[in-house]
C-alpha cells in the first residue's frame, strides 16, 4: 500500500493490487473510519465515499488536486 503523501492526519495512498483490468489512475484516501477513492485522471472526482463529511470531501479534492503531478508520478514509478 504504498502511501503517496500526508495532508493534516489524512492518508493519501493507492493498493498494489489494483484489479484486473487496471483501473484509471486514482487514489484512496483515509482518516479515522473514514475512506474515499479519488479518480485523478481524466480529470479529479469523487469516485466513493465512506464516512467524509462535505468539509472534507472539499479539501480533499483540493488537496488531490494539488498533488496530482505526485499522485501520477507515483503511480507510474509503481506500476509500469
Amino acid at each position: 500500500m504504498p502511501k503517496v503523501f500526508e495532508y493534516n492526519g489524512f492518508k493519501f495512498f493507492f493498493f498494489s493490487n489494483e484489479g484486473d483490468p487496471s483501473e484509471p489512475v486514482h487514489v484512496h484516501v483515509r482518516k479515522g473510519g473514514c475512506q474515499a477513492k479519488i479518480w485523478v485522471a481524466p480529470r479529479i472526482e469523487l469516485a466513493e465515499n465512506h464516512g467524509f463529511g462535505a468539509g472534507e470531501l472539499r479539501m480533499i479534492l483540493q488537496q488531490t488536486n494539488e498533488h496530482a503531478d505526485l499522485i501520477l508520478e507515483v503511480w507510474d514509478a509503481h506500476f509500469n
